[in-house]
C-alpha cells in the first residue's frame, strides 16, 4: 500500500470574481521511503498539492489519502506528528523574533514531548549545526543554516513524510548541494518519505526515484529516475524541461561548504 495516494485532486481558488482552477485531476502515489518529484514551471500547481495536503489550500475535487486514511478537515495534531513541510523561504519560514531554541522546541511543547534540550542539541546536530546555534536568532545565520532550522524543525516530531517546496531555491548555488546531500543523507537514515517541488529537473535527479511533470494545473507525464536519465519522456513538454536542465544534470552533486 502506499503511504501518500493523491487521487483525482483538484483546486480551485476564487480571485477578484473568478473562479481559478490551479489543480486539476492530477492522481499519484508514493510508496513508503520513495522520494517523489513533482516539477513543472511556476504556476503549474505542483506546489498548490503541497499545500492542499497540508490543509492549506482548498480541495475542490478529489481525495488525499495519507497511510490509507481520507485525511480530516482540520488536519490535527495526529498529521503534524506524521507529516511536515520545509519551505522555499527559510528566513520567511522562521520566527525573527525567536531564537533558534524557542522554534525547535515548540513544536515538541506543543504535542507534550519531554526532553526538549537533549533533542534540540540532538536535532541541530543532524543537520550539521552546532549546539550554540539554539541561543541565536534567524537574522545571525546564512540562508543555508536558516534552511538546516527548518530542517531540524520539521523532524522535531519524527514524522514519517516531509513535504518539501523548492527547498534549495532561495539559497546561494555554492550552498543548494550541501542541503540537498543533507536532505538525501536524512532520509535513507531515518527511512523517510518525500514528496518534492521544484522547477530543476537538475534537483529531482539527484533526489527522486519518480517525478510527475506538470503544466498548467495537469500532469503530462510520470517518469522514473531511469527514464529520466536516459531523456525517455514521451511529451514534448517534458523533453523541453529536459533541454533545459540537461547539462546542470551531467554535474557531479558537491558545493562549497558555507
Amino acid at each position: 500500500m502506499s503511504l501518500i495516494e493523491v487521487e483525482n485532486l483538484s483546486v480551485t481558488f476564487r480571485a477578484k470574481g473568478r473562479e481559478v482552477r490551479a489543480v486539476e485531476g492530477v492522481s499519484l502515489t508514493v510508496a513508503a521511503r520513495e522520494s517523489y518529484g513533482l516539477v513543472g514551471e511556476s504556476g503549474s500547481g505542483k506546489s498548490t498539492i503541497l499545500r492542499a495536503i497540508c490543509g492549506m489550500a482548498p480541495v475542490t475535487g478529489g481525495r488525499i489519502r495519507i497511510g490509507g486514511q481520507v485525511l480530516p478537515t482540520p488536519r490535527g495534531r495526529a498529521f503534524s506528528a506524521q507529516v511536515q513541510m520545509v519551505f522555499q523561504d527559510p528566513y520567511a519560514s522562521l520566527h525573527p523574533r525567536h531564537t533558534i531554541d524557542r522554534t525547535l522546541s515548540e513544536p515538541l511543547a506543543i504535542h507534550g514531548v519531554a526532553g526538549s534540550d537533549a533533542r534540540v542539541v540532538q536535532a541541530l546536530t543532524d543537520v550539521g549545526l552546532p549546539p550554540s546555534f539554539r541561543f541565536r536568532y534567524p537574522h545571525q545565520l546564512s540562508g543555508g543554516q536558516r534552511q538546516r532550522v527548518a530542517i531540524a524543525r520539521a523532524l522535531m516530531l519524527q514524522p514519517a513524510i516531509l513535504l518539501l517546496d523548492e527547498p534549495t531555491s532561495a539559497l546561494d548555488a555554492s550552498v543548494q548541494a550541501e542541503v540537498l546531500n543533507l536532505l538525501d543523507g536524512l532520509r535513507r537514515d531515518r527511512g523517510l518519505t518525500f514528496l518534492m517541488v521544484s522547477h530543476d529537473l537538475a534537483v529531482i535527479d539527484h533526489m527522486c526515484d519518480r517525478l510527475l511533470v506538470m503544466q498548467h494545473g495537469r500532469a503530462v507525464e510520470e517518469l522514473a529516475r531511469d527514464d529520466l536519465a536516459a531523456a525517455r519522456m514521451a511529451t514534448p513538454y517534458a523533453r523541453s524541461l529536459f533541454a533545459a536542465s540537461a547539462d546542470r544534470m551531467l554535474e557531479p552533486a558537491g558545493g562549497a561548504t558555507e
